[in-house]
């Protein structure tokens, strides 16, 4: 075990932040949702889930929140899906062929699609929708810079013309985190920096508004009319069939309410059970915990580039290698699992297409880190000022990660400020590009993570991105080689041409660093294992597919 790991602070800090202060046993904060235990366990068809947090957004594509992306799921529906071998399939299409060039992208739905609203599922509406979503997603801003042109050809097929290859057409379409589904046309052409308000999909859900109640409760029932495909559920991928009547979402934000609430068999499954409560899941013969996500989570450090020490390579450098040499310590700090963490010093996710080993022998070696670090840190300039590192302690994956991150600093020689806040709070400073010295907002260094299908592929891995125009995301990195070597891959056509721009993005990122990776973990469903099965999904549990007895 680490030497920070057994810091009496850490470990005391972790104790009590994972306690929760609530207090409160799962059926008193279930009966203050209205419902009786005893209803609960009575009640036939619904499938009651605590999520990994509250519902506040419906729009998926006006953000990028994981929690609208799994409601998109439930009540849209998506042309291409990804399977557990993290390869697109058909979903909405039911033909589709490609040109020999690469160029002509054809595409047909498939019979039976309504929208919730009776009105049938459309080539406009798909178009649309494609649209809307490219305006916020990476690899849909990159596929329409190539497009000629996207139109419907009639009323269930339409056409991607390109002008150039781009390799990533059915991988973008499938994305599972940042997902293009399909709205109707008049939804579809509001700005994607407004919100779509209305909630009419076509999916295997609908969205009961007069239910929602946010911060404790989301309800939604089986689509009747929705035709599902005739392959078994894959990941998110084949046939969506609906086995429960409803689904409600109960948010329980304190873990030990959470857990206590399944194992009373008040809920039926947690999205994301509290790692440190994960040993008591496991030793209760009721309850089944199971990883569906084959990639997992990152954990991520992330630098304002335009400030001192980090403005200089060698002081990002110097960072990275703290954390490559020592990535237990975060994984253990963070998860203390061993079963759901993982040291990867790949940035592409180890167990991904996309992992390399390209420059990992220079983090090989008996030379003390510290002093490699506090080596490469003079030569950044590093004139002692203090390093302000954001600490969003409502947060504990993030929390620990910052205390961990905070404690290598000083002993490579920084003057470290960790500055405690809540994550609204990190949120709103983040965009501040400012030193600290000019506004009191002003930031070095904040922790978050991601998840891992995000980062595997430099097109969707949005902190990649080293465009030199300071649009890019916050921290704003600019290094126009890695860029190319980025784009670059959006026009691959093969897996080696592919593996072969990973090998030089890699080399380059370790030289570059735009963020620095903690390592790479797990998060498991947890549910009632007599009760529930044929639970299937990637990042989060697919709601269809579930039998409930």
């Amino acid at each position: 075990m680490s030497e920070i790991y057994q810091s009496d602070a850490i470990n005391k800090d972790r104790r009590t932040f994972l306690k929760g202060a609530s207090g409160l046993a799962g059926a008193a904060f279930l009966s203050s949702l209205g419902w009786s235990t005893k209803s609960a366990k009575a009640a036939d068809g619904v499938l009651r889930v605590v999520p990994q947090a509250d519902l506040r957004t419906l729009d998926p594509v006006f953000t990028t929140a994981q929690i609208t992306a799994n409601h998109a799921h439930m009540i849209y529906d998506m042309l291409f899906a990804m399977n557990d071998e993290l390869e697109p399939q058909p979903q909405m299409v039911g033909d589709y062929s490609i040109s020999d060039d690469g160029l002509t992208y054809q595409f047909k739905l498939r019979d039976g699609l309504r929208f919730h609203d009776g009105t049938d599922v459309t080539a406009k509406d798909c178009v649309a929708s494609i649209k809307r979503w490219s305006q916020t997603r990476t690899e849909g801003g990159l596929m329409m810079e190539r497009a000629e042109s996207l139109e419907a050809d009639d009323e269930k097929s339409f056409t991607l013309q390109l002008s150039e290859p781009f390799g990533m057409v059915l991988l973008a379409l499938a994305n599972p985190v940042l997902p293009c589904v399909v709205m109707r046309e008049e939804d579809a052409q509001k700005a994607a920096s407004e919100q779509v308000e209305t909630t009419v999909g076509s999916g295997p859900f609908i969205f009961v508004d007069d239910e929602w109640d946010p911060g404790h409760k989301v309800v939604y029932r089986r689509n009747p009319d929705y035709v599902p495909r005739d392959e078994p559920a894959n990941g998110l991928a084949g046939g969506k069939v609906v086995n429960v009547e409803r689904v409600e979402w109960l948010y329980i934000p304190d873990p030990g309410t959470a857990v206590q609430a399944l194992q009373a068999g008040e809920v039926d499954m947690l999205e994301f059970p509290s790692h440190d409560m994960l040993p008591q899941l496991d030793s209760d013969p009721n309850i089944a915990v199971k990883v569906i996500d084959p990639v997992g989570y990152q954990g991520m450090l992330r630098m304002n580039t335009l400030i001192h020490p980090f403005d200089h390579p060698k002081a990002r450098q110097a960072l990275l290698h703290l954390v490559q040499t020592q990535q237990q310590d975060y994984l253990s700090a963070m998860i203390g699992v061993p079963d759901y963490e993982r040291v990867c010093l790949s940035p592409f996710i180890c167990g991904s297409p996309s992992e390399s080993e390209a420059g990992l022998e220079q983090f090989e070696g008996s030379e003390d880190p510290f002093e490699v670090a506090r080596k490469l840190f003079e030569e950044a300039g590093y004139d002692g000022r203090p390093v302000v590192f954001m600490d969003p302690t409502d947060q504990n994956l993030m929390h620990l990660m910052s205390l961990v991150a905070a404690d290598h600093l000083r002993r490579a020689g920084l003057e470290v400020e960790l500055q405690a806040q809540d994550w609204s709070t990190l949120t709103s400073r983040r965009p501040i590009k400012e030193s600290p010295e000019e506004d009191r907002g002003g930031w070095h260094i904040f922790p978050t993570w991601w998840p891992g299908f995000t980062m595997q592929n430099p097109i969707t891995n949005v902190p990649l991105d080293t465009s030199c125009d300071g649009d890019n995301w916050y921290g704003w990195p600019c290094d126009e080689e890695l860029e190319e070597l980025r784009v670059t891959y959006a026009n691959a056509q093969g897996v080696e041409e592919r593996q072969e721009i990973i090998d030089g993005l890699q080399t380059r990122f370790f030289e570059s660093v735009p963020y620095v990776h903690v390592g790479q973990f797990f998060r498991p469903v947890a549910f009632v294992e007599d009760r529930i099965s044929g639970v299937v999904g990637q990042q989060s549990p697919a709601f269809w597919n579930i039998e409930k007895s």
